[in-house]
């Protein structure tokens, strides 16, 4: 399961966007495309919330947009997609983005952080615990911080401030990327971001190496686990803000650093596709690809979206975007490659929601659903 951040219906190019797509093109081409399929929100956290539980979020208080600190909001224990698979035999593991909260109190981002990905099913994870524009910016891998050290403790608050440090609000000229609304406060690579942070200077990320970093990770997961079955869940961070490709996708869309973002999405799909192939497993291999919510352009950073949008339409024919009421919220790419069972080449105007794919997978691979789940 590859899950994009704010990819609008119309940002690909099978569906007619001017940013070229490849890779993910290729899905269309070789699989099924869906023109009326739907996160089961307009924003992130209740999107991934539904599509891991099969419950729609609305059903749970508290599983708005997280901060970066929030608790864990699937409770240890809960019916989810990857405990329903690992009952049928699957290893199950998430890279990429999180933002479901980490952990039952108060977070000490230098010891173990449970309960987490693993206490709901996953067998590994190697994530971002909320998303790039928020602290902590650090990766997690099985529960613990990656690199980091005794001698520079990791603290977060989002409560008050505790980064003597310049913030981006003061010190503008010091980011080389500067922020259009709410993301002033700690800097980190150049990028001030929401919330406070200190130390951890050897364990945080560089936001250009980012999708580098996750990919591999996620075609390692498939590596261990390619000759047995397998889930992943590959939450990219693109195309969400901060946008701040890899020099090797920057200034090569023609759209900006948003056009440049969803080159570098695209090279994602492809090297989970291409490590698929090299491993001989793609013709059994289901991938599907969709998206947490519609698109959105300015998003708390001076990064170009608006004005270097040219002939782009990030949704399609559908109004509005990110966060919003309208079609354009919630209506995002869906394309199901499976070459031993699904169609190549189809294109279909089923109505598709994605609170459905915990329980639809599930009786896939024969996994019992309890009373009352999903």
């Amino acid at each position: 399961m590859i899950y994009a951040d704010d990819l609008g219906y119309g940002d690909v190019s099978c569906n007619g966007g001017a940013v070229p797509t490849p890779q993910i093109d290729r899905l269309a081409r070789e699989g099924l495309s869906f023109t009326d399929a739907h996160s089961p929100a307009a924003t992130c956290t209740p999107s991934r919330f539904a599509l891991l539980t099969g419950r729609n979020a609305f059903r749970q208080p508290g599983t708005g947009i997280l901060p970066g600190d929030a608790e864990l909001i699937i409770a240890p224990g809960t019916v989810t997609l990857p405990s329903l698979l690992k009952t049928a035999g699957y290893a199950t593991g998430v890279v990429g983005k999180w933002h479901l909260g980490l952990g039952d109190k108060l977070i000490d981002w230098n010891g173990q952080i449970r309960p987490g990905p693993n206490e709901i099913g996953f067998d590994y994870h190697f994530i971002l615990p909320a998303m790039g524009d928020r602290v902590p910016c650090v990766y997690v891998e099985q529960g613990r911080v990656v690199g980091g050290a005794e001698d520079d403790p990791i603290a977060v608050s989002y409560a008050e401030r505790i980064d003597g440090s310049p913030s981006g609000k003061e010190r503008p000229d010091q980011l080389k990327q500067r922020w259009s609304h709410g993301h002033n406060q700690s800097i980190i690579n150049g990028i001030s971001r929401i919330g406070w942070m200190t130390g951890g200077r050897r364990a945080r990320w560089t936001d250009e190496d980012m999708a580098d970093v996750l990919t591999r990770q996620a075609c390692d997961f498939i590596t261990r686990h390619a000759e047995s079955p397998f889930f992943l869940y590959f939450a990219t961070h693109d195309i969400h803000v901060p946008r701040v490709p890899h020099a090797r996708f920057a200034g090569q869309s023609g759209y900006g650093l948003r056009g440049d973002a969803i080159l570098q999405l695209d090279w994602c799909v492809g090297e989970v596709l291409d490590a698929l192939e090299r491993l001989g497993v793609g013709e059994n291999t289901l991938v599907i690809l969709a998206a947490d919510n519609g698109p959105v352009l300015d998003d708390g950073y001076q990064d170009g979206a608006n004005e270097q949008l040219r002939d782009h339409d990030p949704n399609g024919r559908y109004r509005a975007g990110k966060s919003s009421l309208f079609e354009g919220g919630t209506r995002t790419p869906m394309l199901v490659r499976w070459p031993q069972r699904a169609p190549a080449g189809r294109r279909s105007d089923a109505l598709v929601g994605q609170v459905d794919l915990a329980a639809s997978l599930a009786a896939l691979v024969g996994a019992p659903i309890p009373s009352g789940a999903c």
